[in-house]
């Protein structure tokens, strides 16, 4: 059996990428596809495990390394463009256009889904109303392309993955198709159990509008006494470091071995975004490091009251200083925190995927 796995794009190691490792290892004959790739030789060992790729012309086009998604309205015609005629089956890991790939009649295209095309869909007012003519109207016309072509190449996909009920709900809601929640990898084995914990807090991420790492970094502006490490980079990362007082240390980009060494140490990690499930507060979990996390999307499935962590109810400052408040009169143990995190193995993803691909393929 030839296989095929579509990825949207590789520009670097995040949680969708941890799932497509997952699925490479699997299916290590594969051959692997994506709108474009721009991964490093450290990255792309760690994530395809050495093997090349074939991209899309948008590849080619100018500027794209850095401006790819700018070519936003091209992305259907580019994931269309890929020829799938020799392979049997077709795996697309999937969180904006890989799920539109063609295929023929006696070909099975499963789709994990980590969601509906956020900015076309749930975040599509968040995601325009700050936006100035002309380029307002101009990214208007685009998603409503998108969201036309999302729609119509909804029967592309034979059967349907969810990384999470919450994304199972937006599947059903978004394309009337059901699906099998299975949750994302997390690789037990690195964020080890650590039961020192130190008196600081920590939230780690992207630092980008809808991870609302700048509503934490205000709520301990106003808690001077109670420190708090950011780890990430991205745009926000200048405004950040801007606002943070003299408790909040906003570190940037660090490698793997530093933030899994925040992680085990720190006594709490806290997480105030919306995510389709939310792999950073898991691999905490694993370290044995209780979460405060919102109550809403996938951490509102993973993260359990009293177990492994608390939550809060909204995306504000007063919310987040009354759970850390809360927490400060909790006790976790973290033997129990870190076994809450085993259900979530990479060991039970693949057997979980081999399994529903077998189920399917002997049907």
């Amino acid at each position: 059996m030839r296989v095929a796995i579509v990825h949207d794009w590789l520009v670097t190691n995040g949680g969708a990428e941890k799932v497509l490792k997952n699925i490479i290892e699997l299916y290590p004959k594969a051959d692997i596809f994506a709108l474009v790739d721009f991964l490093n030789r450290r990255e792309r060992d760690n994530i395809l495990l050495g093997k090349s790729t074939h991209t899309s012309f948008i590849q080619r086009l100018p500027f794209a390394k850095k401006r790819f998604r700018n070519y936003l309205p091209l992305f259907p015609k580019a994931i269309e463009s890929f020829d799938f005629s020799g392979y049997d089956l077709i795996i697309s890991s999937s969180w904006a256009v890989a799920k539109g790939v063609k295929r023929g009649k006696n070909q099975i295209h499963i789709s994990y889904c980590h969601t509906p095309i956020r900015y076309a869909w749930d975040l599509y007012s968040e995601y325009v109303s700050n936006l100035k003519q002309p380029k307002k109207f101009l990214v208007q016309k685009s998603l409503e392309y998108i969201r036309w072509w999302d729609l119509k190449t909804v029967n592309r996909v034979d059967y349907f993955i969810a990384n999470s009920k919450f994304v199972q709900k937006r599947i059903k809601k978004t394309y009337n198709r059901d699906s099998k929640v299975i949750y994302p990898p997390i690789e037990i084995d690195r964020f080890t159990l650590y039961e020192k914990k130190e008196d600081f807090y920590i939230t780690a991420s992207r630092l980008v509008p809808y991870k609302k790492t700048k509503l934490i970094v205000e709520a301990f502006n106003k808690m001077p006494s109670r420190e708090l490490i950011v780890i990430g980079t991205g745009e926000e990362l200048k405004s950040i470091r801007d606002i943070a007082k003299s408790n909040i240390k906003v570190l940037g980009y660090q490698k793997d071995e530093v933030l899994i060494e925040y992680m085990q140490k720190a006594k709490a990690f806290i997480y105030s975004a919306i995510e389709d499930f939310g792999i950073v507060p898991i691999e905490a979990v694993a370290c044995g490091t209780p979460v405060i996390a919102l109550n809403r999307g996938g951490t509102a499935e993973t993260i359990i009251d009293n177990i492994n962590g608390i939550h809060f109810q909204e995306q504000r400052v007063s919310d987040i200083m009354e759970a850390i408040d809360r927490f400060e009169t909790m006790e976790f143990d973290p033997q129990k925190v870190s076994k809450s995190a085993k259900k979530f193995a990479t060991d039970r993803f693949k057997g979980e995927i081999e399994e529903l691909l077998l189920s399917i393929l002997l049907f």
